[in-house]
């Protein structure tokens, strides 16, 4: 972790990229979620770096929680309005929320994320169900200049019903909708969403 930090920048959660290709590197989906976190949330590893730098950065790789919301067969989805943090993805459809992992969230390591995810998600959305979380892999998509610097860790939240409200002016048109019919429309979606779409919800 750094030892000092800036208040007035905004740092984010990163590991070393070169960290990722000595665990192992993979293009699309990982399921092995025990063998990467255990090293990529260790402090030893972990630092915030400043948000602006690493977003041009590939030597660094921001962890990011991507949160599925499933209600039965059913999955929530949405568009990315323009008053969304990542510019690169405005207007494009997603199956997951979350964000940057702040130096400013409580805790650290494994706690930090959990405090960070759960932070993420209540800024975004109001969840009015009963919900079981389950984390099922990463996601790493280096053919995009977003995915470059960027690996999502992709979390399931099973609900009860299906009752997700939009929180923030960023997500739009909101919905749920079977995988089929969202597979259909695949081109409309941001590439970690296709890449889900295709490894947990795949025919």
């Amino acid at each position: 972790m750094s030892a000092a930090i800036d208040a007035t920048v905004e740092h984010v959660l990163c590991v070393p990229t070169l960290l990722f290709h000595e665990i192992g590197y993979f293009q699309g989906f990982q399921r092995d979620v025990e063998r990467y976190l255990r090293i990529l949330l260790d402090p030893l590893h972990t630092q915030f770096r400043p948000r602006s730098e690493v977003e041009t950065d590939p030597s660094y790789k921001q962890l990011i929680p991507y949160c599925i919301f499933q209600c039965g067969e059913l999955i929530f989805h949405y568009r990315r309005g323009r008053a969304g943090g990542e510019g690169r993805l405005h207007s494009k459809r997603s199956i997951g929320v979350g964000g940057h992992i702040s130096a400013t969230d409580p805790l650290q390591g494994e706690r930090v994320y959990a405090a960070a995810m759960h932070r993420e998600i209540a800024e975004e959305v109001v969840l009015d169900s009963a919900v079981r979380d389950v984390c099922v892999g990463l996601i790493n998509d280096d053919e995009t200049p977003v995915g470059k610097v960027h690996l999502g860790i992709v979390h399931v939240f099973t609900l009860e019903s299906a009752k997700v409200l939009p929180r923030e002016e960023s997500i739009l048109e909101t919905g749920f909708a079977s995988p089929a019919v969202l597979r259909e429309q695949r081109d409309q979606f941001e590439s970690w969403s296709q890449i889900c779409l295709e490894h947990l919800f795949g025919a």
